[in-house]
Formats: C-alpha cells, sequence, structure tokens
C-alpha cells in the first residue's frame, strides 16, 4: 500500500491508499478507515467489526464472509463489491452504494439501507433491513 500500512502495527489509517491490498482475515475492530481507497482490496474473512469505513472506496473488493457488525459504511462505495456471506448486521449503509454488489447470504440484520443505492444487487435477503427502498423488495 501506499501509506506503508500495517494492519498488525497501525490501527487507524483514515484517507490511505490499500488499493488491492491483500487484508483477508485481518483483524480490523473498530478501525478508523474513513475515506480510504480499498478498490479492489481482498478483505474475505476480515473481522471489521465496529470499523469506521465511512466513505471508503471499496470498489470490486472482495468482503466475502467478513465480519462488518456494527460498522460505519456511510457513503461507502461497493460497487461490484463481493459481500457474500457477510455479516453486515447492524451496519450503517445510508447513501452506499451498492450498484451490482452480490449479497448471497449476507445478514442484513438491523442494517440501516437509507437512501442506498441498490440497483443491480443480487442474491439479497432485505428481511430485517431498515429503511429499504421499497423499490429493491420483492414481492
Amino acid at each position: 500500500s501506499g501509506c506503508g500500512y500495517n494492519p498488525a502495527r497501525d490501527k487507524d489509517c483514515p484517507g490511505c491508499d490499500l488499493n488491492g491490498a491483500n487484508l483477508s482475515k485481518v483483524f480490523l475492530v473498530e478501525t478508523n478507515l474513513t475515506d480510504a481507497n480499498l478498490t479492489g482490496a481482498n478483505l474475505s474473512g476480515a473481522n471489521l467489526t465496529g470499523a469506521n469505513l465511512r466513505q471508503a472506496k471499496l470498489e470490486g473488493a472482495d468482503l466475502s464472509g467478513a465480519n462488518l457488525t456494527g460498522a460505519n459504511l456511510t457513503g461507502a462505495d461497493l460497487t461490484d463489491a463481493n459481500l457474500s456471506r457477510a455479516n453486515l448486521s447492524q451496519v450503517s449503509l445510508v447513501f452506499a452504494n451498492l450498484t451490482n454488489a452480490n449479497l448471497a447470504n449476507a445478514n442484513l440484520a438491523v442494517a440501516n439501507l437509507t437512501g442506498a443505492d441498490l440497483d443491480g444487487v443480487h442474491g439479497a435477503d432485505f428481511r430485517g433491513a431498515e429503511n429499504v427502498n421499497p423499490k429493491y423488495l420483492k414481492d
């Protein structure tokens, strides 16, 4: 990464350029990654419980199986991201862009989706999620 971020040593890295970084299975509980560039990053199986990812760029990122319980993803760009099997319970996805994201078997219990762009999302089960635009709910 461009900023020398080492998750084993550094807790926070707001604004970091972690484009394409391999952070698979990394422990990032309550980490501040506000405005970070995580485009194409591998965060599969990572523990991001309570992390602050507000306005983060996560286009095409692999978050499959990641634990994001209680994380703040307000305004984050998750276009084409893989969130399959991710735990998104109690996550703030307010005004997040989830266009074409994979949400197969993701846990969205009590996730706040106010104003979120869910165009083209696949595999999502919005039961238990909050403030989902009715146009995205299946009959």
